[in-house]
């Protein structure tokens, strides 16, 4: 009788140290993916829009891809088990790194008196005033003729531009065609009316893209600054790369908008975030500028694009083929500004053309300070 009891609470502690052992090596698990990411992400600097979630533009298509949950080998799980006694699950964690960032990149152009684009200047032809202060220091400079893009293609799919979506169409495709170099470039195509929808995402292929700009279908509201918004923060900045890019986003638009969430002025904040550079080619074609070409105008210039204004539509092929030629006739430099806080505050950028006359320096206009 006493070797049966001894032998039942034998089996009791036993079986109750297997599932302490299972609980333990399950609260070892690391976090998802996304969990982590959530709570290591850095706060964007400054204040963004504050609409209703549920109202922000949403595709399915859109939504980046799903993260894989975290796998581990066997010997690493029984690693883990034999060191449950000891580990602190706050060590399992993955750290968060901290980097101050004291210097800004800035890509533009240079052009002549006529238009011209100038391409072989030299670092010391260029200074610097951040919020007019002159940069302590131009780290590093360079003719970047030849740096991969990731361009962006948004058109305008409301009711407004019916009547002239085809040509654009094909205008946009030829444009995708001579810019896209493969195994170089990536680009992705949106359309919009009232909400976004990606119809082809990042890919150097152009037969793809191609597709996604047929595939584009007039109708419905315009929420334009909802677009510019969504492409910047959720498909350029998210984009990832592997060394410099030059961030470009092609609208092709009338400038009407009447179901955005965001304003103008918060899609432009979006752009300077993302260092994007917007080209805008206007689709009104009556001969004089309207509100909505002054919407366009203001959204180029601030984020160091040019605005585009075709007098009719076959001068929308030469707005997407001088936006290539310019692609490839960019500088960038990064500075080290005088007076750089992590306060989240607004800087402005000029950059003038020392030592030469009647030359024109076109890049973004500011930037925002990273915050503490």
């Amino acid at each position: 009788m006493r070797a049966r009891n001894v032998l039942f609470l034998g089996g009791v502690a036993l079986l109750a140290t297997i599932v302490f052992a299972q609980s333990t090596e399950q609260n070892e698990l690391p976090a998802a993916p996304s969990a982590v990411q959530q709570q290591s992400k850095p706060q964007t600097p400054a204040t963004p829009p504050q609409a209703n979630p549920s109202q922000e533009p949403t595709q399915p298509q859109t939504a980046p891809p799903a993260e894989q949950p975290a796998t581990e080998s066997p010997k690493s799980q029984s690693s883990k088990t034999n060191d449950t006694s000891t580990a602190n699950p706050s060590e399992e964690t993955a750290p968060t790194i901290f980097r101050t960032v004291n210097e800004v990149n800035v890509v533009f152009t240079v052009t002549d008196k006529h238009g011209r684009y100038v391409k072989d200047l030299k670092k010391n032809d260029f200074k610097v005033l951040d919020d007019t202060k002159p940069a302590d220091e131009i780290r590093s400079f360079h003719n970047e003729t030849e740096l991969p893009l990731q361009v962006g293609l948004l058109v305008d799919a409301s009711n407004s531009v019916r009547d002239r979506f085809k040509f654009e169409q094909e205008s946009a495709i030829e444009f995708l065609n001579q810019t896209v170099r493969p195994k170089y470039d990536k680009a992705f195509v949106v359309g919009f009316d009232a909400t976004p929808e990606v119809t082809q995402d990042f890919t150097d292929n152009t037969e793809l893209l191609s597709r996604g700009v047929r595939a584009l279908r007039p109708g419905g509201g315009t929420a334009l600054y909802d677009a510019i918004y969504y492409a910047c923060r959720d498909k350029l900045m998210k984009a990832p790369q592997t060394g410099p890019v030059r961030r470009a986003l092609i609208v092709l638009s009338d400038g009407d908008d009447n179901q955005s969430h965001v304003t103008r002025e918060e899609a432009i904040d979006m752009a300077q975030r993302a260092e994007v550079i917007v080209y805008t080619i206007s689709t009104n074609i009556v001969g004089s500028r309207n509100k909505g070409d002054k919407i366009l105008e203001r959204i180029a210039n601030a984020s160091g694009g040019r605005p585009f204004f075709p007098f009719q539509i076959t001068d929308v092929a030469n707005a997407f083929a001088e936006i290539q030629d310019e692609l490839r006739s960019q500088y960038a430099l990064s500075y080290k500004p005088a007076d750089l806080k992590a306060d989240g505050r607004y800087h402005s950028i000029e950059i003038l053309a020392q030592n030469h006359k009647n030359l024109r320096v076109r890049s973004r206009r500011g930037y925002y300070a990273p915050a503490q």
